[in-house]
């Protein structure tokens, strides 16, 4: 594929896959971005994870056209971008490593008795490269969401090769029924939302830079409406909700707290409530339901009391939340428990260290809906209209 007259792109769809990261479903496969800078000087942009790189080798082999490249440029060193590194280094042994100094100890890790002897240039922050017509300069993005990473800039054709940054699951042989956001906010929030502060560091930067063509290392070449992507990342990343709308996250045994999610779901749809997501977490797509949370300004939790705390998979899903450092959202608990009620406390704990919180009143079942609790569902369903 041709992403600009001198920019080849050589990555691989992978339809084999079943869970990315050994977490991640991905339905549609999941795509690993390459590519090949054609100038005076080649440059390659990243490899391939290790089970296609026989498939990329033949990808770069037809670009080069019987030319070699002069330069390997690391951005990220995860393994499904940096595993093809000692063979790319076998084929083509006089080409130039060009990468950050935490890049070159993980290289060292990765690859023991991989010697590069003086083959190597360390990239510090506005560092450039000149290919010919093609000066890169690098930009580093530590914990984006790697330590070691850096983004690439190329000034002529006005491309930002952006490693983990603006990626999205899906193959790129495959048309996203969805299109690009979902898939990319679900990836953004599961695996880079944690670093919020450090992409918005990377967005800063990036602000100085005329940027017409992102290309990240998994998902679509973003060739339009470059903007649009960007403010997804500043929304994402700043932890504002993207949209008004509730998400109801439940777990529940013998269906009573499931009737309840139904129920408020059912009282907030009535009033005209916006979106309304409604999620059994133990059954539902863990990932989307953390998307789903970061995506609306509006979360409820309703569990059971389970051998005297909250249902266990609920506080997976509460520390999904923590760790990303969920906040600027109005929030809801609903427990349930046949004698002692106990888990609204302990899942309001967990949470108690997140900023920006504005909390409503807490729903409390005992065992079953009653008249009582019915009343307070409907007063929760207000609240969150309210909110």
């Amino acid at each position: 594929m041709t992403v600009t007259n001198d920019i080849r792109y050589i990555g691989v769809n992978d339809h084999q896959i079943d869970l990315f990261e050994g977490q991640y479903v991905v339905p549609l496969g999941m795509a690993y971005n390459s590519y090949v800078i054609l100038d005076e000087k080649i440059a390659v942009m990243d490899t391939i994870e290790a089970h296609f790189t026989e498939e990329w080798l033949g990808n770069l082999e037809a670009v080069l056209a019987g030319r070699k490249p002069d330069y390997l440029i690391v951005q990220h060193m995860e393994p499904d971008h940096s595993a093809s590194i000692g063979a790319f280094m076998e084929k083509y042994p006089d080409t130039v490593i060009v990468a950050t100094g935490p890049a070159f100890k993980m290289i060292g890790n990765f690859f023991r008795g991989l010697d590069l002897g003086d083959k190597k240039i360390t990239a510090g922050n506005g560092a450039e490269l000149d290919l010919g017509s093609h000066k890169l300069t690098f930009v580093a993005a530590p914990m984006v969401h790697w330590p070691e990473v850096m983004m690439t800039y190329d000034a002529k054709d006005k491309v930002l090769f952006t490693a983990d940054g603006f990626g999205k699951f899906g193959a790129n042989d495959v048309e996203d029924p969805e299109g690009w956001d979902c898939e990319a906010r679900r990836y953004y929030f599961g695996i880079v939302g944690k670093f919020g502060a450090q992409v918005q560091n990377v967005l800063k930067k990036a602000a100085a830079l005329d940027i017409q063509i992102i290309a990240p290392l998994h998902g679509p070449v973003l060739t339009e409406n470059i903007p649009y992507y960007i403010n997804k990342y500043d929304i994402w990343s700043s932890y504002q909700p993207e949209d008004k709308g509730v998400t109801i996250a439940y777990t529940s045994v013998y269906g009573n707290t499931k009737k309840a999610a139904e129920l408020l779901a059912e009282k907030l749809r009535e009033k005209g409530c916006e979106e309304v997501e409604i999620t059994d977490l133990a059954r539902d797509d863990n990932p989307e339901a953390v998307e789903n949370a970061f995506r609306y300004d509006r979360l409820v939790l309703a569990t059971t009391t389970y051998c005297g705390e909250m249902f266990p998979i609920m506080k997976t899903f509460i520390d999904s939340l923590v760790e990303r450092g969920y906040k600027n959202r109005t929030v809801g608990l609903i427990e349930n428990g046949s004698w002692a009620p106990a888990a609204a406390k302990q899942m309001k704990s967990m949470m108690e260290g997140l900023k920006d919180i504005n909390w409503i009143d807490t729903v409390t079942i005992l065992s079953s809906i009653s008249p009582e609790t019915e009343a307070q569902i409907e007063a929760m369903a207000d609240a969150l209209m309210n909110a």
